[in-house]
């Protein structure tokens, strides 16, 4: 599984391979993001140039490489056929995992706070399950969740401070061994199986304090999203 999604040398096939483990062994519905500007030139790559740059037509793209825009979000998919064609046209796109309905959800936190977050769970003996890391943040795959759930437990708190987000049903999150604007995405803590062969995730109340706490000690970005 680890040498599937990302830990050994990218190929040219390393993300439709990846995009095709996440839509037809898990279940989870995929798409293609819009990749960085140059992402498919190694010269490009390895200089720096397309970093913080997106391809999309928006010159002040806040998420340079990793979002939707052509599919949009609700084409994300589980079918093979689909996936396959997608990524055998654009083989450098960034994997999306659409979140929400019977697909993960996620909560996310800056990078800087996130190792000690993921530390502070080690210490109470709380599982976390799959866990991305981009240059700049942290995203914990959870159990789906509903608005409702959300929200009673958002009231619970004091304050939720704004680099702690939920991404829930209508959002997205990037799978390695995608590629986007701040660089390369890759698991912090790797999938591990679960029922079924999908990987197990935890439900996100446990998880939600130390998120938190780990949230208030990050600087706060106001309302601009970045990954």
């Amino acid at each position: 599984m680890r040498e599937i999604l990302g830990r050994r040398r990218m190929t040219r096939w390393a993300l439709r391979n990846a995009a095709l483990v996440c839509a037809t062994r898990w279940r989870w519905p995929v798409l293609p993001g819009v990749a960085p500007r140059g992402s498919g030139r190694p010269a490009a790559r390895q200089s720096g140039r397309s970093q913080g740059r997106c391809s999309c037509p928006r010159p002040d793209c806040v998420v340079p490489g990793a979002h939707p825009f052509d599919p949009e979000l609700l084409a994300a998919t589980t079918d093979a056929r689909m996936v396959r064609w997608w990524w055998t046209n654009r083989p450098d796109a960034p994997i999306l995992l659409a979140t929400g309905g019977r697909a993960p959800c996620a909560l996310s936190l800056p990078a800087s706070v996130g190792a000690g977050a993921l530390a502070e769970f080690d210490r109470l003996g709380l599982r976390t399950g799959p866990v991305v890391a981009t240059p700049t943040r942290f995203v914990l795959l959870v159990a789906p969740y509903d608005l409702e759930e959300l929200g009673e437990l958002l009231y619970a708190q004091d304050w939720v401070p704004s680099s702690l987000r939920f991404h829930g049903e209508g959002g997205y999150v990037p799978l390695p061994p995608s590629r986007i604007g701040t660089g390369q995405v890759r698991w912090e803590r790797p999938p591990s199986a679960g029922d079924g062969g999908a990987p197990w995730l935890p439900r996100m109340e446990p998880l939600v304090d130390v998120l938190v706490r780990a949230g208030t000690e990050a600087p706060d970005t106001g309302s601009r999203l970045a990954y």
